[in-house]
């Protein structure tokens, strides 16, 4: 039989007036639990509160797609409390060692606000506790899984122009090769200095060749009649250089005064050279746009970040925008088209720049998303009322009433479990909210908007 003095030393009951300990006792059960056996079973109706005496308390069971294991010692109390809505057990109770546990029916809730009302306020505000805590560590794996999201798209992202520029590399050591071997045969033959500088003017002018490169069609046929041209003069095993001098746009009289100033051997030698310099030019091209490519990706995750920049500040909402859609890029580049409208002067907002940027990314994934990956991306800012205005839209099926009530709710998602845990827009009105600002949303389908009004950063607060 439980004492209580035993029931006194759990804190949620200390210093409790002994008729009310008493009552609770005689209405309560107490239960004494093997090491290993269950006591509370995941889905199971929940109608009980727990309060721990002896031993320790495992709770274990999946929550949101990942596996919460919870510890619980002498003097928790668990289960079912005082205005709670939970119906079912979330998870499954096992003793770790033997224990022995006292069982409270939730059915006498109503009498036990009436009797012990101290101790209902002590519970609720135990179970505040719990939901913040619960809601940290949901909003902690939100913000890990995002991240994670990111980062694997990102990765992506750098990983195509690093690979680009290790092939470019990679293919100039053999190039290289080819430039020294012809320069040697070059070097060998009794060249007068006209006809030496002749070959460098001309390669010189091949290799400078600027301008948008030649479509599909007009490759080929340029290749085609370099090709011609080189069998013409007797070079039948020269072809593999026609399509690299076609694609920079090499048109074959160019080629011409090499075999009217050389004989065949210098002329085939001049050749590979100046075709393998041109192919330098294309590769160093390729490494270029490659290494900018990652640097305006890094440029691009600073700015998104605000590394090495101030916490608060007066941001342009339009470069924000335009840094969060690069960002996102890896899931916009599969199928949706961006249709950007923004207003034609910087909207200056003082702001947490690196929250604002979350608001976009929820906002613009769940768009995504909803989209399936595929559709119209409508961003738009504009000025109204001392406010800069952030309209983010998409044209997919839209939201049903029902569901457009709830958005905003913590926890609550459309999405499959494992997928989402519902604190994105949860999260996104917070930080709204955080700027003094309000949010707002309206739906049907084909055409779905997020409204994000925040005050300006020369309009008074």
């Amino acid at each position: 039989m439980v004492e209580k003095s035993e029931l006194l030393r759990v804190p949620a009951f200390a210093d409790l007036p002994d008729d009310q300990i008493a009552w609770f006792l005689s209405q309560s059960q107490e239960l004494h639990v093997k090491a290993g056996d269950i006591y509370a079973r995941q889905g199971d109706p929940a109608g009980t509160m727990t309060v721990i005496l002896d031993g320790q308390i495992e709770a274990r069971g999946e929550l949101g797609g990942e596996t919460v294991v919870i510890s619980m010692k002498p003097g928790d109390v668990t289960g079912v409390l005082p205005f709670s809505r939970m119906k079912q057990f979330p998870v499954t109770g096992r003793a770790v060692t033997d224990s022995r546990l006292l069982r409270f029916p939730a059915a006498l809730f109503p009498d036990l606000v009436q009797k012990m009302p101290e101790l209902v306020e002590r519970l609720v505000a135990l179970m505040a506790d719990r939901i913040r805590e619960t809601t940290r560590m949901e909003q902690q794996r939100d913000r890990l899984a995002s991240l994670g999201k990111l980062s694997a798209g990102l990765a992506h992202e750098l990983n195509n122009p690093a690979s680009a520029a290790q092939r470019a590399t990679s293919q100039l050591r053999e190039i290289l090769k080819k430039i020294r071997d012809a320069s040697h045969e070059l070097g060998r033959r009794d060249l007068t200095p006209t006809q030496k500088s002749e070959i460098e003017k001309l390669e010189a002018s091949l290799t400078r060749l600027d301008g948008p490169p030649p479509d599909a069609l007009t490759v080929s046929d340029l290749e085609d009649r370099i090709d011609s041209m080189l069998r013409s003069h007797g070079q039948n095993d020269l072809w593999q250089l026609s399509a690299g001098l076609a694609r920079r746009n090499v048109k074959p009289e160019a080629l011409e005064p090499l075999f009217d100033s050389l004989d065949a051997d210098a002329a085939r030698a001049a050749l590979v050279r100046i075709a393998s310099s041109v192919e330098v030019a294309d590769l160093l091209n390729a490494i270029e746009n490659s290494t900018s490519r990652i640097s305006d990706l890094v440029k691009a995750i600073k700015d998104y970040t605000y590394m090495d920049q101030a916490r608060v500040q007066n941001v342009d909402i339009a470069k924000s925008l335009e840094t969060t859609l690069i960002i996102l890029n890896h899931k916009l580049k599969r199928g949706v088209i961006v249709r950007r409208d923004y207003h034609a002067d910087p909207l200056l907002v003082n702001s947490f720049g690196s929250e604002l940027n979350q608001v976009w990314t929820n906002i613009i994934d769940n768009a995504i998303d909803a989209m399936g990956g595929n559709g119209e991306l409508r961003v738009r800012t504009y000025r109204d009322n001392g406010c800069a205005v952030v309209e983010i839209g998409d044209n997919g099926p839209g939201m049903s009433p029902e569901i457009k009530s709830h958005i905003f709710e913590p926890f609550f998602t459309t999405k499959g479990v494992g997928e989402g845990t519902g604190l994105g827009l949860d999260t996104v009105q917070r930080i709204v909210k955080k700027h003094r600002g309000n949010i707002q949303v309206t739906s049907k389908p084909g055409d779905t908007r997020f409204q994000v009004w925040l005050p300006l950063a020369e309009a008074p607060a």
